[in-house]
């Protein structure tokens, strides 16, 4: 998985004001969680957006004045009229721990329910995984090609060496739909 390094500054004050604060410097307030103890810092928007405008998943290497923390984006807030961000949080990495990450969804093959007509249809972007950091992929590859018309996958039917699926086996990860091109040739084809 793909690493984004960047330049953080951490913060004494907390709560609404001290955010607050935070922001009217152009700054985004931050917050590292995990193995017991957290850090309140704040980065800088021009480094955080080539880790939140993108459709992919990516482990996010802080640099704390020359110490270093691994960490991965737990959940991003908006301003609901200017879209600007609000606040992040972030889960620190341990090492030998398993980490929980949406990776995105990538299909390949041309499905054979396309062929006659049906349409694919994308469910789910983004699967929840959990796994050791060497082990976590930049994507999720499901190949389509025997994919009939009406026929889903399900997560439940995807099966990867050393991840586990953490989102729901009965999740629908993509499906050819029937459409009416397709239920004409299936009729033509029972005449």
């Amino acid at each position: 998985m793909k690493t984004i390094a960047v330049k953080a500054t951490k913060r004494a004050d907390f709560g609404k004001k001290a955010a607050k604060a935070v922001r009217r410097e152009g700054l985004i307030p931050c917050v590292l969680c995990g193995n017991g103890e957290s850090v309140s810092f704040s980065v800088d928007p021009r480094e955080i957006k080539s880790l939140i405008y993108t459709p992919n998943s990516y482990i996010v290497e802080f640099d704390f004045d020359g110490k270093t923390e691994k960490a991965v984006l737990r959940e991003a807030q908006f301003h609901p009229v200017r879209e600007e961000i609000l606040h992040l949080d972030f889960y620190r990495i341990a090492a030998g721990k398993p980490v929980s990450i949406a990776i995105p969804v990538r299909l390949t093959g041309n499905a054979e329910g396309v062929k006659v007509g049906g349409k694919l249809a994308l469910s789910a972007r983004k699967l929840t995984v959990s796994a050791l950091v060497e082990n976590l992929p930049d994507e999720i590859v499901v190949d389509v090609t025997p994919l009939g018309v009406g026929k889903t996958i399900f997560v439940g039917d995807l099966k990867m060496e050393n991840i586990k699926f953490v989102t729901p086996a009965t999740t629908a990860v993509c499906a050819v739909r029937v459409t009416r091109a397709s239920r004409g040739a299936a009729a033509a084809e029972g005449k």
